[in-house]
């Protein structure tokens, strides 16, 4: 029970908060409100909303999981796995694309969100629409400042108040339902049909809004690594989507009685004198909604980083006994910069609304492109039949959602895609830049164990203790322990070369995580493994191999680490836009967090090297 209502507290909020807006931006665009518009209406979003969330991400999506990992990351992970050369390269592109696009839903989220709900005071009185910028800002602020505790504080804070928020507008759509029977035939997909078949054109852009009722069902899938896939399952079908679905038909029965109420239509949902206690619990709603974005952000920036994708970042976890449950400082300041500029820029959630659907679409769509992937070649015959039919229909809907909401870009759109675009940019450089910088190592480096032989051989002046160099490329000569010994002139007792690679999957069980290969009766290197969901912590990994290997001094006061700090250099003598490439990337290393932080390395016990290297 405590692990559902931790769900419904962190992964919920961003789909459960869209009641707030959804019917009022897709229904607000007509000239005369009649009821073949609202029931049309109803009808496809009721159907979106059973298709997309429940059927494609709740059952199917969720089935992608990378050991209990989910977000397209985490899905790009298991697309590539068999896969080398150009075709590797499409599909990281796509899950790059996707992640890039999830920033900008991140972004907007929270902004639309509380504004949607702080509008609520113009129902009351006109006079308060100078307060909801400042009351919006206000609210934001403080949520980016309680992260620091962590989403299982949070889930435990936020669950019981869903619970209510569900509860609340369940029973508001339910009260308008009852009094206006008739709006139950939008549950018949005639009339979204029949909506369609009349104005094709119309209703195809018309999506562009009616999408904003799926908002969140990305986050659900991100997160699904806080709280797993049954805990979501049960508490979607359980209490969110019959809650969501009578929310959403009590508007559409109050507009059928009084197309009048369309300039807000949720809070116009409650009787007079429950109008400020709905605006109280809609703001609180509003704050959790925009922590199932921000923890989603958390998750795949980790995942990012330890794929290679993202510069080292400061990570913090919140959580003693859940490895998901993370704090991201930096990511968490940019977000909060970012949302404060965009409650400021756009001024209202009308305006948000056609910035919004473009990048939750996108993701889906790359999410649907990966899926292809992953899902049939888990079956075989018949069910691989079943995935490739089904997966396809998600695809034809993905498609029509995306270019419905490519048409508003001038309007709004181009904001999410150009936080994507920078975004994916550093992601692609920053991998390119690895990879060249690995390159120029491997080349300028011997072999490890040839060098270490010629060590025995000729001996060096050998002093007490065990020194353990942290080698970015395995089988390759260190260049901190080249420098020791041009300086120094010295070498310990006992050697380590330890190389620290992330796995396919999210999670390496402990007693899996190194390798050992002995290189000479003084040396040996290991090879340090962890998922791209945990932190390395290289002190702990020798702890536990000092206990298995006791013949190594692996004592903590014993050990000396020796690392390279390298300060890259562009080469100057490059084209423009290769010489621009090659500086971004310089421009991340600088600003990456330290190794000695990031491996959890004791900063007393470092011996750094500086080197300057030419990309």
């Amino acid at each position: 029970m405590a692990m559902l209502i931790g769900a419904l507290g962190v992964v919920f909020g961003d789909i459960g908060t869209s009641p707030l807006y959804a019917i009022k931006v897709s229904l607000s665009g007509f000239a005369s409100l009649g009821e073949a518009q609202i029931l049309g209406v109803l009808s496809l979003l009721f159907w979106l909303l059973t298709l997309v969330v429940s059927i494609k991400y709740v059952v199917c999506i969720m089935q992608a999981d990378n050991q209990g990992e989910g977000g397209v990351l985490a899905l790009m992970q298991l697309a590539i796995a068999k896969l080398e050369g150009r075709q590797r390269w499409v599909y990281i592109t796509l899950g790059l694309i996707g992640a890039a696009l999830f920033y900008g839903d991140s972004v907007i989220t929270p902004a639309i969100s509380v504004m949607s709900a702080i509008e609520g005071l113009r129902i009351a009185s006109d006079q308060l629409d100078a307060w909801v910028i400042p009351l919006s800002l206000l609210v934001l602020a403080s949520l980016f400042a309680i992260q620091p505790y962590g989403t299982g504080t949070m889930g435990r804070l936020f669950g019981p108040i869903m619970l209510v928020w569900f509860l609340v507008i369940g029973l508001l759509g339910l009260w308008r339902t009852v009094q206006t029977p008739q709006i139950l035939q939008a549950l018949n997909p005639v009339w979204a049909i029949q909506f369609v078949s009349e104005a094709p054109l119309e209703v195809f852009l018309l999506l562009g809004a009616i999408v904003l009722s799926i908002t969140g069902a990305e986050t659900l899938y991100v997160d699904m690594g806080h709280f797993g896939r049954r805990a979501i399952r049960r508490v979607w079908f359980g209490l969110v989507m019959p809650c969501l679905v009578f929310a959403y038909f009590g508007q559409g029965a109050l507009l059928l009685h009084d197309p009048s109420a369309i300039r807000n239509p949720f809070f116009l949902l409650a009787p007079n004198a429950l109008l400020l206690p709905l605006l109280i619990l809609a703001t609180i709603a509003a704050i959790i909604a925009s922590q199932a974005v921000i923890a989603g952000a958390f998750s795949i920036t980790r995942q990012a980083v330890q794929l290679g994708y993202w510069p080292r970042m400061q990570i913090e976890h919140t959580s003693a006994s859940t490895e998901g449950q993370i704090y991201l400082p930096r990511v968490n300041s940019l977000l909060f910069l970012a949302v404060m500029a965009l409650v400021l820029g756009f001024g209202s959630s009308d305006s948000l609304a056609h910035a919004y659907g473009f990048a939750v679409t996108g993701t889906m769509l790359m999410t649907s492109l990966l899926a292809f992937r992953v899902l049939p070649l888990r079956s075989s015959g018949f069910k691989r039949l079943l995935w490739l039919v089904g997966l396809t229909l998600f695809l034809i809907i993905d498609v029509l959602l995306f270019s419905s909401n490519t048409m508003k870009i001038t309007q709004g759109g181009w904001l999410p895609l150009g936080i994507a675009a920078v975004i994916f940019t550093l992601m692609i450089n920053w991998s390119l830049g690895r990879e060249k910088l690995h390159k120029a190592l491997s080349d300028e480096h011997h072999s490890l164990a040839e060098f270490m032989q010629g060590l025995e051989d000729y001996p060096p002046l050998r002093v007490p203790g065990t020194a353990v160099f942290m080698s970015m490329i395995y089988g390759t000569v260190p260049p901190a322990l080249l420098h020791n010994l041009k300086h120094n002139k010295i070498l310990h007792e006992q050697v380590l070369f330890v190389t620290v690679e992330t796995a396919r999957g999210p999670y390496v069980p402990l007693h899996e995580r190194y390798e050992v290969e002995q290189l000479n009766h003084s040396s040996w290197q290991v090879r340090a493994t962890w998922g791209f969901k945990q932190e390395p912590n290289v002190p702990q990994m020798l702890q536990q191999l000092g206990q298995d290997m006791p013949a190594i001094n692996l004592e903590p006061l014993h050990i000396s680490y020796f690392m390279s700090r390298q300060t890259v250099l562009v080469v100057r003598k490059l084209p423009l836009f290769a010489r621009l490439q090659r500086r971004i990337f310089a421009f991340m290393a600088r600003n990456a967090t330290r190794s000695t932080r990031f491996y959890k390395i004791p900063p007393n016990r470092v011996v750094e090297m500086g080197m300057q290297q030419e990309i």
